[in-house]
């Protein structure tokens, strides 16, 4: 099985590059289309905090004008907390982009289930056509397992990498088996912050990880559909891109993976 095979997101039904590309690397237009060319579609954009970042506002207009955008997956972060801020901002930076809706809303971060009146006004948006799907991202595997199993989010971002695999205990297994059923997944966090890109945090003798060996890594494992990257120039997309050539890890690569994540988050956290 090859990287470059796109996945189904869960119970969405969209069909996604594995690959995912985060807007606040701030990435120029190019380098986001070319990821787009080679089948990276699932982009995030947009946060109230920081602002739609022009990069990928350019690269969304020129996929639109190019009439791409049913390739394209679009997945809109808030940090709001406020249903009317939330659906205003969304709507404006989905105009600047010459767009009329985003294919998932993603609320963000929570450590506890958001209110309902959050949910409710999600759902409110999705009936006004501005989103197609809700999502939710969190730290908390406690919760996002939680979710999983209850099944009422369409699209979970958790933090997944060589460092901190808790994900395989605490909340893969309580995705549902049935297809139809399933939540979406979304690894954000595989290079754990550039920690496993460092030489001072390899164990004695190895090698650092490269980007593409951690989205490599997180891809690996089946219940992970997309794994977020991210990129500031045209050469480190490239550099990220390469994870699409190969497939899953296995034997003595995952081996060594897993123990350089052991070591990098050390023996206090183990």
């Amino acid at each position: 099985m090859s990287f470059s095979e796109p996945a189904v997101l869960g119970k969405t039904g969209l069909k996604v590059g594995r690959l995912g590309i985060a807007s606040g690397y701030k990435a120029p237009a190019a380098a986001v289309e070319e990821a787009f060319e080679r089948g990276c579609n699932y982009f995030t954009w947009g946060t109230v905090i920081k602002g739609y970042v022009p990069g990928m506002r350019e690269a969304l207009k020129s996929i639109v004008a190019k009439g791409q955008r049913d390739k394209l997956v679009l997945a809109a972060f808030t940090y709001a907390h406020s249903n009317f801020l939330t659906e205003r901002l969304l709507a404006r930076g989905l105009k600047s982009a010459g767009l009329d809706h985003a294919d998932v809303l993603i609320l963000g971060y929570f450590s506890r289930k958001p209110p309902r009146r959050l949910i409710d006004g999600a759902m409110l948006m999705k009936k006004k056509g501005l989103i197609r799907f809700v999502g939710l991202s969190s730290h908390s595997r406690k919760l996002l397992g939680t979710l999983a199993g209850e099944g009422e989010f369409d699209v979970l971002h958790l933090r997944y990498n060589a460092a901190h695999r808790g994900a395989e205990a605490d909340i893969f297994p309580f995705l549902a088996k049935e297809p139809e059923k399933r939540t979406g997944t979304v690894a954000f966090t595989a290079t754990r912050w550039g920690q496993l890109l460092k030489a001072k945090k390899m164990p004695p003798g190895e090698k650092p990880l490269t980007a593409a060996e951690c989205y490599r890594f997180a891809l690996s494992h089946p219940a992970v559909d997309v794994c977020m990257s991210g990129a500031k120039t045209v050469e480190e997309m490239r550099q990220n891109l390469a994870v699409l050539d190969g497939g899953p890890m296995a034997g003595d690569e995952l081996e060594r993976v897993r123990r350089i994540g052991d070591f990098a988050l050390g023996p206090k956290r183990r």
